[in-house]
């Protein structure tokens, strides 16, 4: 099961930039309640990143604090950087009942503020509760 889970995680981010082009009916939930639409924000190097050590470390800090607030409010149900240097620095998935809804609390992220990150949006649909182990 856990081999399936980073499978379909690996399909999902190797696919993410062409499915996001292609035109596709509404998402539903199914009425057996099994399946449930998240939404991921990922998070790429932005314009500004010529903060000073001691800005960029507030604005880091900040970011982790608005990374935890999320979550104790039960929006974000994971969070994440990538360990790797490119553009792609992270990941938000956010258990929220709107797409504007997940926009706003990324547009409201402190590193995103300033511009040392932008987002980029996307519905996923996935098994409800689903997690990682």
């Amino acid at each position: 099961m856990k081999l399936t889970r980073i499978f379909f995680l690996f399909l999902l981010l190797a696919f993410a930039g062409t499915a996001s082009a292609q035109t596709k009916p509404a998402y539903q939930e199914p009425k057996d309640g099994q399946m449930k639409t998240y939404y991921m924000a990922f998070l790429k190097k932005g314009p500004n990143r010529t903060h000073d050590s001691l800005t960029a470390a507030k604005i880091q800090e900040a970011h982790m604090a608005h990374i935890n607030k999320m979550a104790a409010e039960g929006k974000l149900t994971m969070a994440g950087p990538f360990m790797d240097d490119g553009d792609l620095r992270g990941i938000f998935i956010f258990n929220v009942k709107t797409m504007e809804e997940a926009k706003a609390l990324t547009e409201a992220d402190p590193a995103v503020k300033s511009g040392r990150l932008i987002m980029e949006l996307h519905p996923w649909y996935s098994q409800k509760g689903t997690k990682l182990q």
